[in-house]
């Protein structure tokens, strides 16, 4: 058997063919409706047509992929990996729209949600036709969600929403919030329509990452929502933490995609670029780069398959997707940063992914957990310390 650069371990040996049909199929998507404008989408700020993408995808089966009713695909978690894979391998902003809508407004709908609100809610959000964030982050409180200002109190029947919450994806073109709160009773999750009245979602401008994304700030004055607007299946962060456990499973893959386009890009460029009378692939110390970076990128998909599995058994653990996203985000922020020596000057170009990539994988590194926080979460698990408090 003849040895594959493009996959050297032969982890294609691992997909089963429906999985490999399901790759090819969001990989072929990407490849027709993604990878001919983002880099003109990236350099304008702007996400265009998102309302649209959503329903392609939502045709695809890519939104709420792993969940099972409610007109979502129940496929496995390998293979809502690999999706996010090829997402990402196209755009870090086309990933996170998905991500954020099925790992974690959808999820939390349908792990936590009244039967009424998935059925309100799943069926036109699996299929695109409507759009949903997650409010969680605030301004002032990030890595603590336990501190979070936004509050919510009852009057009467109904619930009174007020805060901010901020970076919140998909936020300006959302039909449906789910917005976390402090209450009386702790900590709760709301599904909140956003043409509520005291809810606005301004667009957040001027960012120098995830340029083709809808990024917004959750602006809540009084948002009065019905007793039924809570999800009543969880009270405390547990909720919102177990949301990002999943959405952080996605990044696992997705980030690989990052890094398989960037080394691609490379490994490409180093066949035709000469310098010295040779291509600059001829040279040991070009090679040497080329072999690390294949090194860490199929090892951090191996990494990735092998929680995939573990998520598909029910025997993944926080812990271990803390292992995923902290190595593979943290591996392929590198890969993208030695794809740009190689291609030189030309890496800071548009015309390649190389850069593109490398500042959206600086938002994906420090969303859904910091580095320092996977660090202690893997920290208190191998020395039973706590170290946050």
């Amino acid at each position: 058997m003849s040895f594959v650069p493009t996959d050297p371990l032969g982890l294609d040996e691992l997909l089963t063919p429906e999985d490999l049909a399901i790759r090819d199929t969001v990989r072929g998507w990407a490849a027709d409706r993604v990878l001919p404008h983002i880099a003109e989408w990236y350099e304008n700020g702007e996400l265009p047509g998102i309302r649209e993408l959503a329903k392609e995808l939502g045709a695809l089966g890519a939104l709420g992929m792993s969940l099972q009713g409610y007109g979502c695909a129940g496929a496995s978690a390998v293979q809502y990996g690999l999706a996010c894979l090829e997402l990402e391998a196209a755009d870090s902003g086309i990933r996170s729209l998905v991500s954020v809508q099925g790992s974690l407004a959808m999820y939390a709908i349908w792990k936590y949600g009244s039967e009424e609100q998935k059925q309100r809610w799943l069926p036109g959000m699996a299929a695109g036709e409507l759009i949903g964030c997650f409010g969680l982050t605030e301004p002032d409180v990030g890595s603590d969600p336990g501190a979070m200002r936004t509050y919510a109190k009852r009057e009467g029947g109904d619930w009174v929403l007020n805060g901010r919450k901020m970076w919140i994806t998909n936020g300006s073109v959302a039909s449906v919030a789910v917005v976390w709160a402090q209450t009386d009773e702790g900590i709760r999750g709301f599904a909140v329509p956003t043409d509520t009245a005291g809810f606005s979602a301004p667009e957040i401008k001027h960012k120098w990452s995830l340029r083709a994304s809808v990024t917004s700030e959750l602006v809540m004055d009084d948002v009065r929502l019905p007793a039924d607007a809570v999800l009543p299946g969880v009270r405390g962060l547990k909720g919102p933490l177990g949301c990002l456990s999943h959405a952080r499973y996605g990044i696992v893959w997705g980030s690989m995609g990052a890094a398989r386009a960037s080394f691609e890009a490379a490994l490409d460029y180093s066949k035709t670029r000469e310098q010295f009378g040779r291509p600059i692939g001829g040279f040991q110390l070009t090679q040497a780069k080329l072999a690390d970076m294949a090194l860490e990128l199929h090892k951090g998909i191996l990494l990735a398959h092998h929680l995939g599995r573990r998520m598909d058994a029910g025997t993944l653990r926080p812990e271990q997707i803390s292992f995923g996203k902290l190595n593979n985000v943290r591996e392929a922020i590198e890969i993208c940063r030695t794809a740009r020596t190689i291609l030189g000057a030309n890496g800071i170009s548009l015309e390649y992914p190389v850069m593109r990539h490398a500042t959206n994988l600086e938002s994906v590194l420090t969303y859904e957990g910091t580095v320092e926080m996977h660090q202690l979460v893997l920290g208190k698990a191998l020395t039973g310390l706590d170290a946050f408090r």
